[in-house]
């Protein structure tokens, strides 16, 4: 399947207000010449709006243009984003959504683990922390002294208990310098609309010898070459930029950051990637219904329990990229 065959060529923002769009420039390399990749739509809810993206001539970024300004674009996060975990009861299968978000953070622990030792006196800061129970595991399980960003306030949930909590753009928080042995951004990097500002000031919070951990999905991986436009980490409208490996690590260095190491994988299950993309393809636009898509994201995962036991040598849909202040 083509990107071309997917979605028709319209009105970059079918059914929006222009007056909420803004056009850009690539923020890799500040060019204006670019060429269109393709139109995506919003599979995940099925919201209206065909939204475009173009690659960039010159330095090969490919990012949203026209995107919704940052004063619009909150309301694309409501509470069916997942990763706000609004829904709890799903049920029978209710402890298999439990079992699938919990193993979610225990990954992540589990790689960050291999780089950075904890301990009750760290401080971790996850930037685009949605319902912080990653956070929440770290002081549970660890003692971490732990604080989180995101312009979603969700510091009602339980989860926020021990989580010092900013509401807001990450680079406008006042948080103290040098200060954190790790930074997390699961996720978030693809989000940003102004993610060299934001690298700059993640390294200036950062300790010396801290961590600086992110993960996006990849887009010159096997699951886009399936999905084309219909991929499911594009994520239009939410999503401002599509990284390589190229075009992430050039994004990190840009905004400051040394590369200690670099993954193929991450901790983001990739077998999402297949099941999301096939259930887009099929629908259209239509819209993911959780509520019916779980029983058979249930079965679909046995099945390939097998194949997925290689996902991290298959360069199926994400990359992770381990960071230190330049020495």
């Amino acid at each position: 399947m083509t990107s071309s065959d997917a979605v028709p060529v319209v009105n970059a923002a079918l059914s929006l207000d222009p007056a909420r769009m803004e056009t850009i420039s690539c923020f890799l390399c500040g060019a204006d010449d670019a060429t269109e990749l393709l139109r995506a739509q919003d599979d995940y809810t099925g919201k209206p709006g065909v939204f475009r993206f173009v690659k960039c001539k010159h330095c090969g970024l490919a990012f949203q243009n026209p995107r919704i300004s940052v004063e619009h674009i909150k309301a694309w996060y409501d509470d069916e984003y997942i990763s706000h975990r609004k829904k709890t009861d799903w049920g029978v299968l209710t402890w298999f959504y439990k079992w699938a978000m919990d193993k979610h953070d225990r990954d992540k622990e589990k790689l960050v683990r291999r780089f950075v030792p904890l301990s009750p006196s760290s401080n971790v800061l996850d930037v685009g922390c949605g319902s912080a129970s990653f956070l929440n595991r770290l002081h549970e399980r660890v003692g971490c002294k732990v604080y989180g960003v995101d312009f979603k306030d969700l510091s009602h949930l339980p989860t926020y208990q021990a989580v010092e909590f900013h509401c807001g753009l990450f680079y406008e928080q006042q948080l103290p310098e040098n200060h954190f042995d790790l930074i997390t951004m699961w996720h978030f990097l693809e989000h940003d609309y102004d993610p060299a500002r934001t690298l700059q000031h993640a390294l200036r919070l950062l300790k010396p010898n801290g961590r600086l951990i992110l993960e996006v999905p990849r887009l010159d991986s096997n699951t886009y070459r399936i999905f084309g436009s219909r991929w499911p980490g594009l994520q239009a409208p939410q999503h401002t930029a599509l990284y390589s490996k190229k075009t992430f690590c050039e994004m990190l260095k840009k905004g400051g950051a040394e590369i200690e190491t670099y993954l193929p994988y991450g901790a983001f299950p990739a077998y999402f990637y297949l099941f999301a993309g096939a259930a887009f393809c099929y629908l259209r636009g239509k819209g993911l219904n959780l509520s019916k898509a779980i029983y058979p994201y249930f079965v679909g995962q046995l099945l390939t329990a097998p194949v997925m036991l290689f996902e991290r040598s298959l360069n199926l849909a994400m990359q992770t990229a381990v960071c230190r202040k330049p020495t």
